[in-house]
């Protein structure tokens, strides 16, 4: 990972020592020797680190520390002084500083004290992604079974693991390409390093390039201050597009040359990164229609689609049904606190016979339903939702039934296939406000 680091020193032959020690490592280096210069530069944009001298000439160095904190919320201040004393070291680390150094220091010291912020800083991008991204537990078995459509599946996936070779994966929704992305993760070399997830038709084309590719402060409106995008906080691991088929035709191309070189600006910032990432992307469209149809790039789809993996839909995988409905069963049952044994054999039966057209998405929504309604050890078919009723289908135009029948057995089955509400108001085409009406006004 690399660091903007900030060196405040009022000795030149200092600062140019510590610059090259630090850029040898691949830092981008700044370096101020006053006060004003120092104020000037904060202002500017955003430093990972700060190496500040106790005495800037007639000035106190340790009185700039709380300036520096304030200015930049999450920096990392290293004390450097000749004058090294208890009380000095005291008062930095009191004051905010994160580490003390004193003069005269060697290249090892400076990389080893270095190499510790570049750690917190990744550990604390991870923390962010994982919030950002995990909001949403997704109970064990999502990828277990024993069908031969599955086997092959997972069979390829744990082969190529390894390759670094770019992979794209396509199936329908809900058949679990993100929770396949997190397995090739976790079985490459690279699972120590941190898995990136961007959703692209969650985002603007604007706040996607930013999560993409970072920005620095001032780029635009609300971009108080610089923020590393997802690439560089998975540097060495993993980056996962979800439905990379949204992403907008400007930044395909942007996409294509950090995919093709390894390089990349941040919005706003002309100074070009590298960073070493492994792509996996997922879509639920045919990628090569929308190549013919001029809507995606031919090649960036040709340097995405080295290896394609298909995972196939619930309704194909019907010796599945049963296995992942128990795992679900399991870790609802753990996460409610309930003791729930099993289904009921004419339960089951509904869970296999269903087409599920939401594939496992769909089987956990319902089944995380069940879990939370049971008042039992036992799931019986009073506690699925009405649209999973032996020989049930939703009513067409021209049935002989109402519109508002028709309607809310549409509703029904879009939110037990969207694993959001949000998402399910997407597909229905009106706002969440709306959908929270008719929810009510159907007792849903």
């Amino acid at each position: 990972m690399t660091l903007d680091i900030l060196i405040i020193d009022d000795e030149m032959n200092i600062c140019k020592t510590l610059a090259a020690c630090l850029e040898s490592e691949g830092h981008h280096v700044t370096s101020t020797q006053n006060v004003n210069d120092t104020l000037m530069r904060i202002s500017e944009g955003f430093f990972d680190l700060v190496f500040l001298d106790l005495r800037l000439g007639v000035d106190d160095g340790l009185k700039l520390l709380p300036r520096l904190l304030a200015e930049m919320p999450g920096t990392r201040v290293i004390v450097i002084t000749a004058f090294a004393t208890i009380d000095s070291a005291v008062s930095a680390i009191k004051g905010g500083a994160f580490d003390y150094l004193p003069k005269p220091f060697g290249p090892d010291q400076v990389r080893m004290v270095t190499q510790k912020v570049v750690d917190l800083r990744l550990m604390e991008e991870q923390v962010r992604n994982l919030r950002d991204d995990l909001n949403q537990q997704y109970p064990p078995g999502d990828l277990s079974g024993t069908s031969p459509a599955m086997c092959k599946v997972l069979q390829m996936a744990r082969q190529v693991a390894d390759s670094g070779a770019n992979i794209l994966l396509r199936g329908e929704n809900g058949t679990g390409k993100t929770m396949l992305a997190r397995g090739i993760h976790s079985w490459s070399r690279r699972s120590k390093r941190p898995l990136a997830i961007v959703s692209c038709p969650s985002l603007s084309p604007e706040l996607l390039e930013s999560a993409l590719f970072g920005h620095v402060r001032g780029a635009f409106t609300g971009a108080m201050r610089d923020q590393a995008g997802r690439i560089a906080a998975c540097d060495g691991g993993t980056l996962f597009l979800d439905e990379i088929g949204d992403l907008p035709s400007a930044l395909q191309a942007k996409l294509l040359r950090f995919v093709q070189d390894r390089e990349y600006e941040r919005v706003g910032d002309p100074r070009t990164r590298k960073a070493d990432v492994r792509i996996i992307a997922a879509t639920n469209i045919d990628l090569a229609a929308a190549v013919a149809a001029g809507r995606f790039r031919e090649d960036l789809f040709y340097r995405l689609n080295v290896i394609t993996i298909e995972l196939p839909p619930l309704r194909e995988r019907g010796e599945d049904i049963e296995v992942l409905a128990r795992d679900m069963l399991v870790s609802f049952s753990r996460q409610n606190n309930k003791t729930i044994r099993d289904f009921t054999p004419e339960a089951m039966e509904i869970l296999r016979s269903y087409r599920w057209p939401g594939n496992v998405r769909e089987l956990r929504n319902v089944i995380e339903r069940a879990v939370i309604l049971c008042r039992s050890d036992m799931i019986g078919l009073e506690l699925f939702p009405d649209n999973l009723a032996p020989g049930e289908s939703l009513p067409g135009p021209g049935d002989s039934i109402s519109l508002a029948v028709i309607e809310e057995q549409h509703i029904r089955r879009v939110i037990a296939r969207s694993s959001t509400l949000q998402e399910a108001s997407e597909t229905l085409g009106i706002d969440q406000a709306t959908l929270w009406r008719k929810r009510k006004l159907y007792g849903i």
